[in-house]
């Protein structure tokens, strides 16, 4: 292979001359800056949508302290399994499977098991699931997008050698086997960040212009990041677990992506338009009270929100369906959901 120096090279991204810096003992790793603030953005985005479409105040939060945790693990037990052999291969260290301030998050392991923990904040919250991820989907993208500049400060996850003008330059250190005398190669933190931050917008677009719900913007989201990921994984030169001739993480992304275009449809077909409510009645007693307060209603006598009643014209039934009563509501007023937008 003939060697390719930055020199060589009319335009490149030079990398960061460092990624980690220390305070007394402590090390602060831009790996993990990066994250945080990918996290900080997804949360403070998801909470003006949530709140625009009738959430309460302080609900995404909530659900983060669940989600974000469990997402963490989830993301570090998927990169393990899928790149095995610096654990637990031939040299490997397993106790560094443990070092997740090194790097290596993978996303699927991270929306898997992030997913079990938002269920569970949105259940101690009132929250609808189905709703919640709906909110997300848009934020989740940015945070992804922000987190990969964690990638630029570790010199890592790049893809083939190219002398493209916006060529990712890569110290001699942090260079792949084989690859030694190689200066320059494809900045693939850039191009995802970069579609990731593309397909946000057009999820944020898409939903106002179809009116999408019951899920449909978070497969939305499932469907954009998969396409993107599958040409940007194929780019990648770091060692992955193989599976007939392609990386696992490609072969991930298919099966994904495809189960995100069948979800798609079936959502569009048994649920048409948009959840009535994004309020459903809390397991905490403190949100019951507060959905009570912001929705104008009742309690009954077991702490539970009272269900909203459907006058004429349309407002919400108890269980969210759709439909219109025939009678009067109870205690003589009417209380209609706010809509969801």
């Amino acid at each position: 292979m003939s060697a390719v120096l930055a020199a060589d090279v009319l335009a490149y991204i030079p990398s960061p001359s460092q990624g980690v810096w220390h305070l007394g003992p402590v090390p602060l790793r831009a790996y993990a800056f990066c994250i945080l603030a990918g996290i900080a953005l997804a949360v403070w985005l998801t909470d003006r949508r949530w709140r625009a479409r009738g959430g309460l105040p302080g609900q995404i939060a909530d659900i983060a302290l669940w989600a974000v945790p469990f997402g963490i693990v989830g993301g570090r037990l998927y990169h393990v399994v899928s790149s095995p052999e610096a654990y637990f291969g031939q040299g490997g260290d397993p106790v560094a499977a443990f070092y997740i301030w090194n790097g290596g998050l993978g996303i699927w392991g991270a929306i898997a098991l992030g997913a079990v923990g938002a269920w569970i904040g949105c259940r101690a919250v009132g929250a609808r699931f189905s709703s919640y991820a709906d909110t997300l989907a848009p934020g989740l993208l940015v945070a992804q997008a922000v987190g990969r500049f964690g990638n630029w400060f570790n010199q890592e996850l790049y893809g083939r050698p190219t002398t493209l003008p916006w060529a990712l330059e890569i110290s001699p250190e942090h260079r792949e086997p084989g690859y030694e005398d190689v200066a320059t190669y494809h900045p693939t933190f850039l191009y995802e960040a970069l579609w990731n931050v593309a397909a946000a917008v057009v999820l944020i677009w898409a939903q106002r212009r179809f009116k999408l719900g019951h899920g449909r913007v978070f497969f939305g989201y499932v469907v954009l990041y998969t396409l993107g990921r599958v040409w940007i994984e194929a780019l990648r030169i770091d060692p992955a677990e193989q599976v007939l001739g392609l990386r696992l993480n490609i072969w991930t992304c298919l099966v994904v992506g495809l189960a995100g275009v069948v979800a798609f449809v079936v959502s569009a077909r048994r649920h048409p338009g948009v959840e009535p409510s994004v309020l459903v009645p809390a397991r905490s007693a403190g949100y019951r009270d507060a959905q009570a307060a912001a929705a104008g209603e009742d309690l009954d006598p077991a702490g539970a929100v009272a269900a909203p009643v459907r006058s004429k014209g349309g407002a919400v039934t108890a269980d969210g369906a759709s439909g219109v009563d025939e009678g009067e509501p109870s205690g003589g007023r009417d209380v209609a959901s706010r809509d969801v937008r």
